[in-house]
């Protein structure tokens, strides 16, 4: 929960598995948990999201991830993001897909730049649900479009598995 303004309680993880579940019903996607076969049943999550909150950027379809600090490093964020990000763009159709992180938070901007995601600078934004002053407020925002996506993700795989280099 580094780059997150808070850890949850129970009660708010609770109405976040909830908000999730609804979110996958109304949208034919969401959060999707991630399980490791033989190492993890839950390691975190990966999914499409609509932010609710009004930027220059949205309305838009966000992709995201959070997993267990154990499981960093790994290349799971990476892997999940790419099929994640096959779904939205062939089954769902979208036209672009967007993911925003604190400004500090390198790791998730280095999955980011793995999934082929482009930052325009000018894009940066201060978070409207985090309060002024806070660390965490400044964020970037990383895009990808359809037209772009699918042949670059095919560059980055090859057969359904990581190219060399990948974790």
């Amino acid at each position: 929960m580094e780059y997150f303004p808070e850890a949850l309680s129970r009660e708010k993880s609770d109405a976040l598995a909830d908000a999730i579940r609804a979110h996958i019903e109304e949208h034919g996607c969401g959060l999707w948990a991630v399980e490791i076969p033989g190492v993890a049943s839950f390691a975190g999550y990966v999914g499409l999201a609509m932010p609710r909150f009004e930027a220059h950027f949205t309305p838009c379809t966000e992709i995201g991830w959070r997993l267990a600090s154990s499981f960093w490093g790994h290349g799971y964020a990476t892997e999940g993001a790419l099929a994640v990000m096959a779904f939205g763009f062939q089954t769902l159709g979208l036209n672009e897909i967007v993911s925003l992180a604190a400004s500090d938070n390198h790791q998730s901007r280095r999955v980011m730049e793995r999934l082929g995601m482009v930052r325009n600078p000018e894009d940066d934004f201060d978070h409207p649900a985090i309060r002024v002053g806070h660390k965490l407020r400044r964020h970037v925002l990383y895009r990808k479009n359809a037209q772009h996506g699918l042949a670059a993700d095919r560059r980055l795989t090859r057969g359904g598995q990581r190219e060399a280099g990948g974790r």
